[in-house]
C-alpha cells in the first residue's frame, strides 16, 4: 500500500505547527518515515530525512537558521531540498559538501494545512483541490488527532454509516451541529438502512436510504475518494465534514477532521462546538494531538449513561466514540475473524478498490483520485422518490458548485 500511497499528496502538518519563519522544526513519521519539517527564512516548508547525513544525529535538535536546518553535533547545514550548505569543519575550498544530500520531499500549503508528495518526482499529480481548502478561511475549521490504530479500520468507520443511529443516537440528540434536522429524526427512527455503492472517478459513492414516509427515501451520500478521504452527510444547514485518516506507521494514524460550509462563515455557535472539542472534533492534551480522553482513561466512559440509554457507548462526543470503537479492535484488526453483512457493502468495496490500485501500481497503471475533478464532490442527503435511484437525483447533489449551499434536510 505504501506505493500507492506515495501515487498522492498526502496532509501531514497544520500551518500553525510551523508559523513562523526559522521556527523550531517539528518531527513527522509518515508511511513509517522519519522526518522534520521546518518553515526557513524565506517562508518555504521543509521535509527532509531526520537523521544528519554525518553521524546521524536527530535534527530535530538542530536549528533553524539563515535558510536550513543546523545539525547541533558539527554544524552540518541544510536546505528544504535537502542539499547540504555547510559542512564549517572542512577546508574553505573543499567540494565535498556538493556530494552530500538529505532525502527531501517537496511540499505545498493550501487551506491551512501542509501537504507533501512523497513518489516519483515525474509523476505528481496536480496540487490537492478538494472543497474544504479552497473555501476561505472564515468557513472553514480543520484539526487533527492521534489515533492509535491502523488507518483502514478508521477509514472503514468513515464509511460505514449504518452505525450511526446507533453509535452517535445521543449526539444525533442533542448536539448543535446534528439535531433537530429532518435528517437526524430519519436517522433515528429506521435502524435498519439499505446500501447501495457506486464507483466514482475518485473512488466510490456511498447511498445509504431509510424510509421517508410511504412514497419517498431518506438518502444520505458518503463520498469516499481515494486514498482515505470521505465526507460525512449533512444535517439542515450545519456545515460539512471532512475526514482523511493518514498512516504514520501500520499501527497509528493521524484522523484529520475538515469542517466546512461553502456558502457562508461559520458562525459563532458552531466555532464555538468545534474549538471546545465538540461534534467531530476533540479535546487535546495540550501540546500534543492526543484526545484527553484516550484508552489509558477508558475515554471515561460514563457507565450510568450507558445503563440510562442516552449513550450506547458510554463515551462522550461523536469523534471519540468513534476513536474508541476503533482502537478496541486492536492496532491492526482482525479480519479473518468477522462476520459481514449486506450494510458492510462500502467496506467490502473500498477494500476490493484499494487492493485493485495497488495491483495496479506494480503493472502502472495510475490510481483513481488524483485529477482535481475527481477531489470536486462533496456528500449530500436528501429525500428522493422511491424509484429513482440516488445517482440520477435532480441538480447532481455531490457535485461541488463554488458558493452554493450544501444539498441537505
Amino acid at each position: 500500500m505504501g506505493k500507492l500511497f506515495r501515487c498522492y499528496w498526502i496532509p501531514f502538518l497544520l500551518s500553525d505547527e510551523v508559523a513562523e519563519r526559522d521556527c523550531p522544526p517539528v518531527r513527522v513519521t509518515l508511511l513509517s518515515e522519519k522526518l522534520i519539517a521546518f518553515r526557513d527564512s524565506n517562508g518555504e516548508i521543509g521535509l527532509i530525512e531526520e537523521f544528519c547525513a554525518h553521524r546521524r544525529v536527530s535534527l530535530w535538535f538542530g536549528r533553524n537558521e539563515e535558510g536550513g536546518i543546523r545539525c547541533p553535533y558539527h554544524g552540518w547545514k541544510f536546505d528544504v531540498t535537502g542539499k547540504c550548505l555547510e559542512i564549517p569543519s572542512e577546508p574553505d575550498d573543499s567540494k565535498f559538501r556538493l556530494e552530500v544530500s538529505l532525502t527531501s520531499y517537496p511540499c505545498v500549503e493550501r487551506g491551512g494545512i501542509i501537504w507533501t508528495y512523497m513518489g516519483a518526482p515525474e509523476n505528481r499529480p496536480e496540487q490537492p483541490a478538494f472543497e474544504w481548502i479552497t473555501v476561505p478561511e472564515s468557513q472553514r475549521y480543520h484539526t487533527k488527532r492521534l489515533q492509535d490504530s491502523n488507518y483502514l479500520q478508521a477509514l472503514e468507520g468513515g464509511i460505514d454509516s449504518s452505525h450511526v443511529g446507533f453509535l452517535h443516537a445521543g449526539e444525533l440528540r442533542s448536539d448543535p451541529l446534528h439535531h433537530g434536522s429532518k435528517g437526524s429524526d430519519y436517522h433515528i427512527s429506521d435502524l435498519k438502512p439499505r446500501f447501495e455503492v457506486k464507483e466514482t472517478d475518485g473512488g466510490l459513492n456511498m447511498g445509504v436510504r431509510r424510509n421517508a414516509g410511504t412514497d419517498k427515501f431518506y438518502w444520505r451520500i458518503t463520498p469516499w475518494i481515494m486514498p482515505w478521504y470521505t465526507i460525512v452527510p449533512p444535517y439542515g444547514d450545519n456545515p460539512l465534514h471532512g475526514h482523511a485518516w493518514v498512516p504514520i506507521d501500520d499501527q497509528t494514524c493521524f484522523a484529520w477532521t475538515f469542517s466546512y460550509h461553502p456558502s457562508r462563515p461559520l458562525n459563532e455557535l458552531e466555532l464555538s462546538v468545534m474549538t471546545e472539542g465538540g461534534s467531530l472534533h476533540v479535546t487535546q492534551i495540550p501540546g500534543t494531538f492526543r484526545p484527553v480522553a484516550n484508552k489509558d482513561n477508558d475515554y471515561y466512559i460514563d457507565r450510568e449513561a450507558q445503563t440510562a440509554g442516552t449513550s450506547p457507548s458510554g463515551v462522550k462526543g461523536i469523534a471519540m466514540q468513534d476513536a474508541a470503537i476503533q482502537e478496541s479492535m486492536g492496532v491492526i484488526a482482525n479480519r479473518s475473524r468477522e462476520n459481514l453483512v449486506l450494510t458492510d457493502r462500502g467496506i467490502t468495496q473500498t477494500r476490493r478498490q484499494l487492493l485493485k490500485a495497488a495491483e495496479n501500481i506494480v503493472l502502472g497503471i495510475p490510481p483513481p483520485g488524483l485529477d482535481p475533478e475527481a477531489q470536486a464532490v462533496r456528500s449530500a442527503s436528501f429525500e428522493l422518490e422511491r424509484e429513482i435511484p440516488f445517482d440520477k437525483a435532480p441538480g447532481e447533489p455531490t457535485k461541488v458548485k463554488k458558493g452554493v449551499a450544501h444539498t441537505s434536510i
